[in-house]
């Protein structure tokens, strides 16, 4: 066989190979366009909008004032303030330290502000945005801040001091102080009378009693390690639990202590919510995903969509009006946490 007649059968042989490629192609087109297309629409949540916030300092948690439909961005030495209605910044709460967190009680009108750079907390007008006293605490170290429906009182959790600093709304002055044995991180009420509160360096979940201001019960919450953000459900009295070490999230029996089951999230996580009209679970991460989970019933849960958002975008508020959520951060310059000046911002996520 000369080379000639060899490269010709060889071409030949090429030319009927990609004219079966393309068949197959042609025919697979309309299968893997299904398949695509119903991939795409079954994602619960996608990208809505950006809104820019000024400044270029840290950011850590955000929180929403559902009465005056007002979302509080942690912000440096700053509180911004945005309108849920525009979406919008309208103003700000300025000269603190070092802002972790914010608490709002609408019964009284005030605003409270975990100021880990003082030791302190900042109480503010929740119409005005006008500051209104300044709280020294005891406990080294304000970071996560709640209202306690139940006791109506403010509950500042202080990683440093492994405490808890509970301040009287009212007198607006700090009424006593809680030991958690460990360090605090994410809080959540019951709204009768008990608390919880992940301990990050003990991988165990702290229950309070409100009202007595002590811990009356403590859960390990292996193989969960780290424990970060932590979320309420009143109906299957469940608390989801982040957990950093593992990249999961538990789901956990109030009454019994017992870890139901841990459902795969991504890396980082800050932030859990739970939106109980539509039974969903998000956990934001700082690999940049929130990851989305469907509570089927008490005990059964299902990872069903992994959402991009933007690195160290980990902390996050939910409107329980508009399902929306909301997440901060800056752009970073790659591979650094150098942050980019005039990038910082709210993403906001809707629901489809």
């Amino acid at each position: 066989m000369s080379p000639e007649f060899a490269d010709t059968l060889l071409a030949l042989k090429y030319t009927t190979m990609r004219k079966s490629i393309l068949r197959l192609a042609i025919l697979a087109a309309p299968i893997l366009c299904s398949l695509l297309c119903t991939a795409q629409s079954s994602d619960l949540y996608s990208f809505d909008k950006i809104i820019s916030v000024p400044g270029d300092g840290g950011y850590d948690y955000v929180s929403i004032d559902e009465v005056n439909r007002h979302l509080f961005v942690s912000h440096g030495t700053s509180v911004n303030v945005i309108d849920l209605k525009t979406e919008q910044v309208i103003g700000s709460i300025d000269n603190m330290k070092g802002v972790h967190g914010i608490a709002v009680d609408n019964e009284v009108n005030r605003g409270f502000i975990t100021d880990g750079g003082d030791n302190s907390v900042v109480v503010f007008d929740l119409k005005t945005f006008k500051t209104i006293t300044v709280i020294p605490i005891t406990p080294k170290g304000p970071d996560g801040i709640m209202f306690d429906p139940f006791t109506k009182r403010i509950f500042a959790f202080c990683g440093h001091g492994s405490a808890a600093s509970v301040i009287d709304v009212n007198e607006m002055k700090e009424i006593g102080t809680i030991d958690l044995g460990g360090g605090p991180e994410f809080a959540v009420p019951d709204g009768k009378g008990l608390i919880y509160n992940n301990l990050e360096d003990k991988n165990s979940l702290d229950i309070i009693d409100a009202k007595a201001m002590k811990v009356i019960r403590n859960y390990p919450l292996a193989p969960c390690g780290g424990p970060t953000g932590l979320a309420f459900d009143g109906q299957h009295q469940r608390v989801f639990t982040g957990c950093r070490e593992n990249k999961g999230m538990s789901v956990v029996d109030i009454h019994s202590g017992k870890v139901i089951t841990t459902l795969p999230i991504g890396g980082g996580v800050d932030a859990v919510v739970y939106d109980a009209s539509t039974q969903l679970i998000f956990c934001s991460n700082g690999d940049s995903t929130t990851t989305i989970i469907k509570q089927k019933s008490a005990d059964d849960y299902a990872v069903v969509q992994t959402l991009y958002t933007r690195v160290r975008a980990k902390t996050m508020a939910l409107d329980k009006v508009t399902h929306k959520i909301y997440l901060s951060a800056p752009k970073f310059e790659p591979g650094t946490r150098k942050i980019i000046p005039g990038t910082f911002a709210v993403l906001v996520y809707k629901m489809n």
